[in-house]
Formats: structure tokens, sequence, C-alpha cells
């Protein structure tokens, strides 16, 4: 069976790509900080059948990513990654002017740095597997400029451009940005706690991961939001 790593998979996204995937058969290490959330997703998606490792710790931490790395050669060598966990910056979102250094910098090490200290770890793995894909969750925060996403849309954005060097790189894998849009998630409700307005569900956008899952186009940037609606 096919293996997945999955950052930030305790809610949101996280967890709905893990319990697609399981449903696909997928054997899944999934990583959050909070461990109790972590615990309930891991036996929401052991229901389907498949091998689930959860492992609570911060991606930040680089022993805790050679763990993960570690569980999923386990269970045969890591075929997907997906670096999901994010951080703000700030919780709510704030302007430039005060944005705290410290909370820049961890917004930083989690989006971007822990991206590609994972990537780093388990490159050996996707280059053996016969699919090795590495999937970026990104944002549109990345690529337009939005008042008080500066620190969080930085940190994407050079996400973003990481991930298309690797896929330079590493012609051998597949490496996706991928956007997912405007989800009704806790991060959201952290950054934006004003803002009552209706989202569509993280479950909603996981058909566009799939269909690059399928279809697996080239590497580069990619709106799952569109790619879902295709996939209908």
């Amino acid at each position: 069976m096919p293996v997945a790593i999955i950052t930030g998979a305790s809610k949101g996204l996280g967890r709905a790509l893990a319990q697609a995937l399981a449903g696909r058969g997928w054997d899944l290490v999934l990583d959050a900080r909070g461990a109790r959330a972590l615990e309930d997703t891991a036996e929401a998606v052991s229901a389907h059948g498949t091998r689930v490792t959860a492992l609570p710790g911060d991606v930040t931490d680089a022993g805790h990513r050679a763990e993960l790395v570690a569980a999923a050669r386990r269970l045969g060598g890591v075929d997907l990654l997906v670096h999901n966990a994010s951080a703000l910056g700030a919780e709510p979102l704030v302007r430039l002017e005060e944005l705290s250094l410290e909370g820049l910098r961890r917004a930083l090490e989690v989006n971007l740095v822990a991206g590609l200290g994972l990537v780093q770890e388990a490159l050996p793995q996707l280059r053996a597997s016969r699919a090795g894909t590495v999937v970026a969750v990104s944002s549109d925060a990345a690529a337009e400029a939005y008042e008080t996403w500066g620190g969080y849309g930085a940190s994407k954005a050079a996400l973003d451009h990481l991930m298309a060097v690797l896929a330079v790189e590493e012609p051998g894998l597949r490496v996706w940005a991928v956007d997912p849009g405007d989800m009704a998630t806790d991060l959201y409700a952290a950054a934006v706690p004003d803002d009552d307005d209706p989202r569509p569900e993280p479950a909603a956008v996981v058909p566009g991961f799939l269909r690059l899952l399928d279809e697996r186009p080239a590497s580069g940037r990619y709106g799952a939001a569109a790619l879902a609606d295709g996939a209908r």
C-alpha cells in the first residue's frame, strides 16, 4: 500500500485528506501538536482498515521530523509528503507595523523551514518511490497582497518558491504547491475571528487534491477548489 506523511493532520484540511487517503487504502503517518485531537483523528481514520501511525509533536523539531520519516519507512517508505502544518505569526492577524518579529520567525519556521526539513529527511524514500510526491499547502495570500496577511503570506510565498526550485532539482518527483482556497477552519477563525461569512468545509476541496494524485500533472502551483470543481 502507498504511504503518506501528513502534517497538521488532527483537524481541518489535514484530517479531511487523511480520511480520503485512508478510504483509498493508503497507510498514513500523521502529525499534529495536539495529542488528544490527533489520537481522535487516528482512531477515526483507522476505521478504514489501513495502518495509521500518529506522532504528536512540533514540525520545527528536527528530531520529530526524523521520527515521522522513520515511521513511514517502517510502513514501507514514504510515497507522498503533505506539508499542511501552518502558523499565522499572529492571532488574530495584524498589520505589518504591529507584527512581532518573533511571530514572523514562528511562521517562517513552521511554514517554510520545517517544510524543507521534512523534504530533506524524506528525499531518499521519495526518490525510491515509483510515484514520489510532495504537496505543500499554500494560500492565496502567497500570491496576493491582503492587509494583515503579510507575515503569513510571505512565508507561504517563500514555500511556493522552494517547491518550484525543488521541482527543477528533482525532476523524478511531482512537487505541487496547492492553494486550497477559503475554508471553514480553526486557522482561519484564529486569523480573522470577526469574519462570520460562510466558507466551505475542508472536505469540499479534497477532491482537488485527489485529482492531482490521480492525473499527476506537471509539478507546479494549483488551486484545489478549481480542481475539485473539475473532478465533479
